[in-house]
């Protein structure tokens, strides 16, 4: 059996150029190519295209993901594909890639077997450079803050009060918490600091939910890098940051065209985690694409609970985004790890552990439908060890709910082995069931905001913080109270804890920490144990990759 990076290496792209011609209709001169297979492109052609009447946008998203890994990326360039298989016009957007996982544990993010978005090597890596801009952008930030005290602090920043971070793509737990200006006055001044994961970063979140360079620049002068020695607030723009910062990134924030194997073009741009950050692709990549094909397939990070609900509550409040269905990824190996088997044993059959493991994804169906007024349909992600008693036994148990479940191929097939989930799309977005809301006001409490999400989505009892978090929340509430709250939590589970599978009901969710991000219009609520910097695991992806004498690439994936 050939691996993921084999059968993408194997594969016969087109030139992106010419293919964005013909299927897109845009024109050469609108093209910025990086090599024959990748390019931007020019952002002031998009602007001027007209809105296209009926184009429907899809959001994929999933069951609470297991360690194993659901494929919600496969499923979304699988369906892309499908949809391209009964001649519908489509464009996919996803996220790029972070180096994070890609060296630790999860290995590449470019989809898998034969529903893969290429150059698969140039997206999991280095790709256009958008993500080292937006390190370069928020680094600079940093710098200019330290060398703004250095050289006589007029703004009275409060040193122990700076609340920006450095980042850097990749898992290093050693630059959680840090001493930086050690070595003598030269060096600056000695103050506790620390690194964030590129896709942490409020540069990445306004980046991605950013309208045009414009809006770019004015969000980036927004940003509020921490404190007076009065406790006022002081922002990028008081320290004259935010133009250089838009210049670093005027290019990224054009969007990358790629192609999927069955050639599908796919916008692939921004990479928010869901799990710390509001975990999709950019605005403009999205609101583009509808521009250009009449179905646009979009995915949100990690499980419904947390890349769903930051996708409606985040995405869509902010850029007028309106999806017209869902499609919930699940596998049989994630209801069956949900139902309490053990990781070793999740491709043995245990029919009684897909029926025990259902709560997790009836929840979800639960939240799409009732607290978003979406209609869902469930992709059944197709492993070759999934039996028949277990498939069946999910649709029974999905039979009371209406809502269609499909077997889908694409893995193996390609587009023709999702083309069944594809006419299901077309056939429910054509009904026209969607009664889209968000899952509450904007001018609900901050407190409240974080409570309704955790109690009607995560099905918690009560949300608790200590004082000091309270006090915080109270504060931002006085100016910042109509933002949206963007959850950071494991991926795991609906609860704080990641070994709390299924469905758990009547926990308590702990505030632990408040990030105001002022740029990117939300206030960051971190819960549980989860951190902004990961680690790498025992045994990082890295040890496995490696490139040949002829500078091809091996172990990817």
């Amino acid at each position: 059996m050939l691996s993921d990076i084999e059968i993408a290496q194997a594969a016969t792209p087109r030139r992106i150029v010419p293919l964005a011609a013909e299927q897109l209709g845009i024109p050469e001169d609108a093209m910025i190519p990086y090599g024959h297979f990748k390019a931007k492109v020019d952002l002031p052609y998009l602007n001027g295209l007209p809105e296209r009447p009926g184009s429907k946008l899809i959001l994929v998203t999933g069951m609470s993901p297991t360690p194993a890994g659901e494929g919600k990326t496969t499923v979304s360039v699988g369906l892309g594909d499908g949809l391209s298989h009964i001649g519908q016009k489509t464009i996919i957007c996803l996220r790029e890639p972070s180096l994070g996982p890609v060296f630790g544990m999860k290995g590449g993010a470019a989809g898998g077997g034969y529903a893969q978005v290429i150059p698969m090597e140039d997206i999991n890596l280095h790709f256009t450079g958008d993500f080292n801009a937006i390190a370069l952008a928020n680094n600079l930030l940093a710098a200019l803050i330290d060398n703004h005290i250095h050289q006589g602090n007029a703004l009275g920043i409060d040193p122990r009060r700076v609340t920006w971070k450095r980042v850097m793509d990749m898992n290093d737990r050693a630059l959680r918490d840090i001493v930086t200006g050690l070595g003598g006055t030269s060096n600056g001044y000695p103050r506790e600091a620390g690194f964030d994961i590129v896709v942490a970063s409020e540069v990445m979140a306004i980046f991605c939910l950013s309208t045009s360079l414009a809006d770019l620049r004015e969000r980036l002068g927004n940003i509020v890098i921490g404190f007076t020695y009065d406790r006022q607030p002081v922002m990028a723009r008081d320290l004259n940051a935010h133009g250089a910062m838009a210049v670093l990134l005027k290019d990224a924030i054009q969007p990358n065209l790629v192609q999927t194997l069955e050639h599908t073009p796919a916008f692939i741009h921004g990479g928010p985690f869901a799990n710390i950050a509001h975990g999709c692709n950019s605005v403009i990549a999205t609101k583009n694409a509808l521009k250009l094909a009449d179905y646009v397939v979009t995915e949100a990070g990690f499980g419904a609970d947390l890349g769903a609900e930051k996708f409606i509550d985040i995405k869509c409040r902010k850029s007028g985004l309106r999806p017209d269905a869902v499609v919930l990824v699940v596998t049989i190996r994630a209801l069956k790890y949900h139902g309490g088997v053990d990781l070793k044993e999740i491709n043995q059959e245990n029919v009684a552990a897909v029926d025990k493991g259902f709560a997790n994804l009836e929840r979800h169906i639960k939240n799409v439908r009732k607290h978003y007024g979406l209609p869902c349909i469930v992709a059944i992600n197709h492993f070759t060890y999934d039996t028949d008693a277990e498939i069946t036994m999910l649709q029974q148990k999905l039979a009371p709910y209406g809502v269609p479940a499909i077997v889908s191929r694409h893995w193996a097939e390609g587009g023709k082995g999702a083309a069944e989930l594809a006419r299901k799309v077309v056939e429910l977005t054509s009904n026209g069931h969607a009664d889209f809301h968000f899952l509450y006001e904007d001018t609900t409490p901050l407190w409240e905001k974080m409570k309704t999400i955790a109690t009607k989505v995560y099905g918690a009892s009560d949300i608790i913080a200590d004082t000091d978090v309270r006090n915080q929340i109270k504060k931002l509430q006085e100016s910042y109270g109509h933002y949206p709250v963007c959850v950071a939590k494991t991926q795991y589970s609906f609860s704080t804890d990641p070994k709390l599978r299924g469905a758990p009901s009547d926990h308590v969710v702990k505030i632990r920490e408040v990030r105001l991000s002022a740029g990117a219009e939300f206030i960051v609520m971190v819960c549980g144990d989860i951190m902004t910097m990961p680690g790498l695991p025992k045994l990082p992806s890295a040890e496995n990759i490696d490139v040949d004498a002829d500078g091809k690439v091996k172990g990817l994936f």
